[in-house]
């Protein structure tokens, strides 16, 4: 949350997106974030919880994350509509695992074609995921997923967000480690 706040804040600073982000779109990403992966409450424990590999097949259950969370927030959205913060929710959780170079789900979008609210989340969300313990892995340490975030730069990533991110590393490691795990 603190993390796709700070990032908006720096973009917001680049002309590239002078029109798309003021002090609204700032706060709702900072409210919004949050429900990227809401759509994870109905995949099976088994399988979020698997201390291994995923097989092929329980990867593509996990994929549905994304749609299962963005259609959850659209029901909320038909009993609120006009509410610009679960408009955001919606494409957050729909788009975050899109990556720049069109490899990732559920679309395939490309570049561009990414909501700039799903690519700030989907930044924000591989640090901390790296950062975290996890039953499946270790935690990295704050080089080391620096490191990984920059060497996605063009791949899965805007380079111009992994710009912004790196000019806010030392801020990334602070917020991190002000977390209780």
């Amino acid at each position: 949350q603190v993390y796709c706040k700070r990032l908006a804040a720096r973009l917001k600073q680049r002309s590239r997106w002078a029109g798309q982000i003021d002090d609204v779109f700032i706060e709702n990403i900072f409210h919004a974030s949050p429900l990227h992966d809401i759509g994870k409450v109905a995949i099976p424990d088994h399988i979020l919880l698997k201390p291994g590999k995923l097989t092929p097949e329980e990867f593509e259950v996990v994929k549905t994350h994304a749609r299962l969370g963005a259609d959850t927030l659209e029901t909320v959205r038909r009993k609120y509509p006009g509410n610009a913060l679960l408009d955001m929710g919606i494409t957050i959780a729909r788009f975050h695992h899109e990556k720049w170079n069109g490899s990732g789900y559920p679309q395939g979008l490309a570049g561009v074609a990414i909501p700039l609210t799903a690519q700030i989340m989907a930044v924000a969300d591989v640090y901390e995921t790296l950062r975290a313990k996890r039953c499946y892995k270790p935690a990295f340490s704050h080089e080391e997923s620096v490191e990984i975030v920059m060497a996605s730069s063009g791949t899965h990533f805007d380079p111009e967000i992994v710009k912004a991110f790196v000019e806010l590393k030392d801020e990334f490691r602070k917020i991190r480690e002000g977390m209780k795990e």
